[in-house]
């Protein structure tokens, strides 16, 4: 392809003939030219053989001046030749030898099918030629570049053109990140007090419109209504007391809040309109409820789902037969479907805050509402929001119409979670929910929940109607409105006593079914429970045609299953990065040893990058946010500065900020604050975790709470305990696994009373050799828990903690993701034998027996779906909770040799 330099593609056809004539030209001059040199093969050139022929005076009939004649007519040939090649596009070097040329020709006739792509990169060399690219273009040509040229070249145009073209724009020439930030931590600050203050003006703009009470006169319209509010019966119905205040009850009671029945029944019909009337649960309201409110206004906002439960006269019959029952309802027209058709200008609000964890609303924002809800991920990197528990339950149909063995494993639940909750602070107790299928099952669960109150008075609590959210148990057709942090959910219908399955799940199969399924399962803001007698697959859609079934199989499939029941969903909650920006940082991160995932969240808003907690897999430690598309497409500053990150902040993220500004100008600056920063965050959860798990008092004298002195641990009466010379003597102790066990009369004893004293050190040294004897390798803070218990306490503050570590002598302790378990000296080793799971919890286990499992296992896991659930059951765990499992995957990321797991040792 050498041969051609500026060819179009539009001659390209052209050109195949004219190398073909080409090719024939130069094979005749190079003949000729053989035939010349065998005549004076000292004479290479045309002009030079002409004057030697001149010299020797050769006439025309010559045999050589024939052979000059036939070689210049070939040469004008040839010549003709290439100027119709060069017409065509096509370029020959005037310095390029006859062999060389009909070489060229070959091998572009060889090549001529990639004409086109040869002619389309001549093009583009020439336009780079002329933008003084020849570097790039010999470096493309020599094959001196690896991979693709066009990101390498995008990087360097970015790079020369970022510099200048921020020196261009002062805005970006002064941005420094510490500034803007302030300015936005002020921004919040000022929009708080706004916050604040707006009610306050509104009460202070209220109190100036209304007269003094006692300056009012008796026979006046506000002091008939002071009278009436002075007498234990009031002599005056609602209905023409307000009547009497006419034009005073606007300035008396700006912003009322009625349902529009007690609009028609109390106020007056020539009452002056309200500026504003606000519906709520608008999708429930009659049209011929709200019209009457409607006609009281200048103007009306309507606010509610049309996904969501219509007006029904469900209870409004009674019904002959339980298949009536439960198959025919009369759902009616609510205002929202009236306005919706009329044309109303309408507002869709997408932003959702009530889940905690988007799997609980993933469901409903797939079915219902096409992915259009903005959901906000939580900081998790897995998620256990939505939990099936599968009961071996039966549906007592006729007058039943119950599942005993549902609402029993649902009271069992309750009062676990209740008595547990028990423990927390009144403020962060959780609130709790439960919802039916029908009136029965609900009936049945209240019978239940009734009697626990009996036998459990103190849990009484939780109930109580003086609190805002008390514990509720409803059904279908009433639920909505409210919600819970954990909400359980019956689904009560199941098969028979006969193992026979109906299609039949009540007000689910009638139009409009669907909409109950969708408000029941969208009630949680922590946690979902679906109890089932059923799965999925039992569900047979050819036996009916109601929409509300089929996606009742759908979300029991989603409960079961998690995420990857929902079709959109496979891809999980993580996505590419959105543009190179992303991709830099991210990479920075992981060059730093920090496990980085992009684009965190399953719906239009997502995180850009999460940082992956390096001592909890299941969780992230901080996220960042980078100032790109998500951040420049929200419609005010609030929204942008204030209201997403303070809803990612309530879920419990901690977000970082990175500007791009700021990021071009020095990304290696960028990169190591926010690393340090990563690692304070690090620090405090490390330390928040220890202190969770060595409970601290505000007093000592609480700190040590002993048990009745019956059950104390006896002393014996005549043994006397080590003196203060005794224990400043070396001790000497053997700390090997093998070593032989005390005999019972060289029993350390515990004595609590001298637990603190200096003398009691070499006491305390043996009690806690005879527990690790027993029990090495094991946490610290069960080493501390089990001394405490010897000595006959229920609690292990931070002093006892202090006296156990300084007993341990010359044990070793390493650290595990964050806990330290202590060692017999010189015992550490990388693989111990399993010991199981008996009177201990995973977290209790060290890694070196999970890793002689892993060892046993070999690559049986590798092409497991769900290898730390797999590796669960081979240690002997039937049920993983989420800490255990985020327990487990840190252990496989240790065993596979993944950065950031270092140990930490001391002896």
């Amino acid at each position: 392809m050498a041969l051609l330099e500026q060819s179009p593609v539009a001659k390209a056809a052209g050109a195949d003939r004219s190398l073909h004539k080409l090719k024939e030209r130069v094979a005749q001059a190079i003949s000729l030219r053989s035939t010349l040199s065998g005549v004076q093969s000292e004479v290479t050139d045309t002009v030079a053989f002409g004057a030697a022929v001149a010299a020797l005076e050769v006439g025309p009939s010559g045999e050589l001046y024939q052979a000059i004649d036939d070689w210049q007519s070939a040469d004008s040939e040839l010549s003709s030749a290439i100027a119709e090649f060069t017409v065509l596009g096509g370029y020959v070097d005037a310095d390029i030898s006859l062999r060389d040329l009909l070489e060229s020709v070959d091998q572009t006739l060889t090549q001529r099918a990639r004409l086109a792509d040869w002619t389309r990169w001549v093009a583009i060399r020439n336009k780079a030629k002329a933008a003084g690219l020849m570097p790039l273009v010999d470096a493309i040509e020599a094959d001196q570049l690896k991979g693709d040229p066009v990101p390498e070249c995008r990087r360097a145009y970015a790079r020369w053109w970022l510099p200048l073209a921020m020196d261009a724009s002062d805005p970006l020439r002064r941005f420094a990140y510490w500034e803007h930030e302030n300015i936005v931590a002020a921004f919040r600050s000022l929009d708080n007090e706004v916050a604040e203050l707006a009610p306050r003006e509104v009460m202070r703009r209220i109190h100036h419109r209304l007269p003094a009470r006692d300056g009012v006169p008796r026979k006046s319209e506000l002091g008939v209504l002071r009278h009436q509010l002075g007498l234990k019966r009031p002599s005056m119905a609602i209905r023409p007391l307000l009547e009497n205040l006419g034009d005073v009850l606007p300035k008396l009671a700006p912003c009322v809040l009625m349902s529009p029945l007690s609009i028609a029944q109390y106020l007056p019909a020539g009452q002056a309109t309200f500026d504003v009337v606000i519906f709520d649960e608008a999708s429930q309201i009659t049209t011929w409820d709200a019209i009457g409110a409607i006609a009281r206004a200048k103007q009306s906002i309507i606010v509610g789902d049309p996904k969501q439960l219509p007006p029904t006269n469900f209870f409004g019959r009674s019904y002959e037969s339980e298949d009536e029952a439960e198959g025919m309802f009369g759902d009616m027209p609510s205002i929202l479907d009236e306005v919706a058709t009329a044309g109303i200008p309408t507002r869709r609000l997408d932003w959702h805050y009530r889940s905690r964890d988007e799997a609980l609303i993933a469901f409903s924002n797939h079915f219902y509402y096409d992915g259009g809800l903005v959901t906000f991920p939580a900081p998790s990197t897995g998620s256990e929001a939505v939990q099936f528990h599968k009961i071996d339950g039966t549906y007592a149909r006729g007058t039943g119409r119950t599942n005993t063995d549902e609402a029993k494993a649902i009271v069992k639940m309750i009062r676990q979670r209740l008595t547990a909750w028990l423990d927390h602070p009144e403020d962060d107790r959780p609130t709790l929910g439960v919802i039916t299928f029908n009136v029965q099952q609900q009936s049945l669960i209240l019978d239940l929940l009734d009697k626990v109150r009996r036998d459990s008075p103190e849990l009484e609590w939780f109930f109580a109607e003086e609190r805002e959210e008390p514990i509720i148990v409803k059904n279908l057709e009433n639920i909505q409105g409210d919600e819970r942090d954990v909400m359980l959910f019956s689904i009560t219908f199941a098969p028979d006593l006969a193992g026979k399955l109906l299609m039949n799940f009540g007000a689910l199969n009638a139009d409009g079914g669907e909409k109950r399924l969708n408000v029941a399962v969208t009630r949680a803001r922590h946690e979902f429970h679906v109890f089932a007698s059923l799965t999925h697959d039992q569900i047979d859609l050819s036996r009916t045609r109601a929409t509300g079934v089929k996606y009742l199989k759908i979300f029991l499939e989603y409960a079961e299953r998690g995420p990857v029941a929902l079709a959109t969903r496979e891809e999980g909650s993580l996505g590419p990065a959105e543009n190179p920006f992303e991709e830099a940082i991210a990479e920075a991160f992981r060059a730093k040893g920090w496990e980085v995932r992009t684009q965190i969240g399953v719906s239009g808003f997502r995180i850009d990058l999460g940082i992956v907690n390096p001592d909890r897999a299941g969780a992230y430690l901080a996220g960042i946010e980078c100032d790109g598309a998500t951040y420049h497409s929200s419609a005010t500053a609030r929204d942008r500065d204030k209201v997403r990150q303070a809803v990612l902040e309530g879920l419990g993220w901690n977000v970082l900020r990175i500007w791009s500004t700021d990021w071009f100008r020095d990304p290696v600056a960028v990169v190591s604050r926010l690393h340090k920063i990563l690692e304070e965050l690090l620090e405090e959860e490390r330390k928040a975790w220890r202190e969770a798990e060595v409970e601290t008092t505000e007093e000592d004298s609480q700190e040590v709470r002993a048990l009745p002195a019956s059950e104390l641990p006896q002393q014996d009466s005549e043994s006397s305990a080590p003196t203060p010379e005794e224990t400043d003597r070396p001790q000497l102790f053997t700390f090997a696994s093998d070593a032989p066990q005390p005999a019972e009369s060289d029993a350390p004893k515990a004595d609590p009373g001298r637990f603190f004293d200096l003398g009691y050190l070499g006491v305390l040294r043996q009690i806690v050799q005879e527990i690790l004897v027993e029990q090495a390798p094991m946490p610290l803070r069960n080493l501390g828990r089990e001394v405490a218990n010897r000595h006959g306490w229920q609690r292990t503050g931070r002093r006892i903690m202090d006296r156990v570590e300084n007993a341990l002598g010359a044990a070793d302790l390493h650290d595990e993701f964050g806990t330290p378990f202590v060692w017999l000296p010189g015992t550490y080793q990388d693989r111990i034998p399993y010991r199981g799971l008996e009177h201990r919890a995973i977290r209790d286990v060290s890694r070196s027996e999970v890793a002689t499992v892993l060892d046993d296992i070999g690559t049986d896991l590798t092409a497991s779906e769900d290898p730390a659930g797999d590796l669960a059951r081979h240690l002997g765990m039937s049920r993983v909770t989420s800490s255990a499992r985020q327990q487990i995957e840190y252990i496989m990321r240790w065993y596979e040799g993944r950065p950031g797991n270092e140990d930490s040792t001391h002896s």
